[in-house]
């Protein structure tokens, strides 16, 4: 974002419908799939509101329940030439259609030499805090950033929301773009007319030198609130969104930790083989003697997503789990 651009408070859902609503007018080979995208409602939580009924069906196409469908129509007309973004309405039921995303998008370009591009953007929402249960919560993205081939981001504001999903549409590889729920409503600064977010750049958002904060998504409110709330006890975080998770900006991480030499990654997916057991391996491979303590990760239990409110959120890490994990370090 440059200092000449005009911004506005514009929510999370806001920023990818103008993101859609921008791509749709600027090439008419960019098409969206999904169910129930259509008006009146424009999707389960309106984020493709009033496109349909601006673009036509043809282009803003509500398809049947079959994520299989979805992806698997997506992918041949991205090859084909369009540049389609599909919905899979929950990260959930990613289950459904892993074998067109694994199997198909992400190894299309390489099976054929670099000759076929698979332009696709498949978006999802995601995530715990609305008590929807154990299909319909889950933090995936570890799945996907194992697939070679696929291009794997989770904002955590307006604008990035706006600037990652713009980048991914108009990117020749398939992107998958998570949206978390409980994200959606929150409100900031966004960039008013055509704004991208550079592929595999995490962003610092704030300097320190006393110990390395790395998460994304909607948990960046709660390591902004930690580092804060660390900095009263005079400890000096330093804070990484990392935006995309595939690829990885390893060296903003790497950078980082060898000035302050401690390092805390808090992420909602569980920990087991999450994103977070990634960079600590990075970590412990490529700056282990910058290391004054052992890497903490801090993360969902293992466990189901409970149903229930208090044990939905007995689930998730919070602000003091990562404030108490930062201090432990630090001592």
């Amino acid at each position: 974002m440059t200092a000449t651009e005009t911004t506005r408070v514009m929510m999370v859902r806001e920023a990818i419908n103008d993101a859609l609503d921008r791509a749709l007018a600027s090439d008419d080979k960019v098409v969206l799939l999904g169910e129930d995208i259509a008006d009146p409602g424009g999707g389960v939580y309106g984020i493709t509101k009033g496109l349909s009924t601006k673009y036509g069906l043809d282009r803003v196409r509500p398809t049947p329940i079959s994520e299989q469908a979805i992806v698997g129509a997506a992918i041949g007309a991205a090859v084909a030439g369009y540049r389609p973004v599909a919905e899979i309405m929950i990260m959930d039921f990613f289950g459904v259609c892993l074998d067109q995303v694994a199997n198909h998008a992400a190894k299309l370009r390489y099976m054929s030499g670099g000759q076929t591009t698979v332009p696709l953007t498949i978006r999802c929402s995601a995530g715990a805090a609305m008590s929807l249960g154990a299909q319909h919560s889950q933090m995936l993205e570890a799945w996907l950033v194992h697939t070679p081939g696929l291009k794997v981001c989770i904002p955590s504001n307006s604008a990035d929301a706006k600037g990652m999903l713009t980048t991914c549409i108009f990117d020749d590889d398939p992107c998958v773009f998570v949206e978390q729920v409980m994200g959606y409503f929150n409100g900031s600064e966004c960039p008013e007319g055509e704004h991208r977010v550079p592929i595999g750049e995490a962003a610092i958002r704030r300097e320190g030198d006393a110990i390395t904060l790395v998460s994304y998504g909607r948990q960046m409110n709660d390591v902004l609130t930690a580092a804060d709330q660390l900095a009263a006890d005079g400890i000096d975080a330093e804070v990484i969104d990392l935006r995309w998770l595939q690829p990885l900006d390893t060296a903003t991480i790497l950078a980082s930790v060898r000035k302050t030499g401690r390092l805390a990654i808090l992420h909602e997916a569980v920990k087991r083989g999450g994103v977070g057991a990634e960079i600590a391996a990075v970590v412990a491979e490529e700056a282990f003697d910058s290391l004054r303590a052992p890497v903490v990760r801090i993360a969902g239990k293992n466990t189901p997503v409970p149903y229930a409110r208090e044990l939905e959120a007995a689930f998730l890490p919070t602000v003091g789990d990562l404030v108490a994990a930062a201090r432990a370090l630090v001592s």
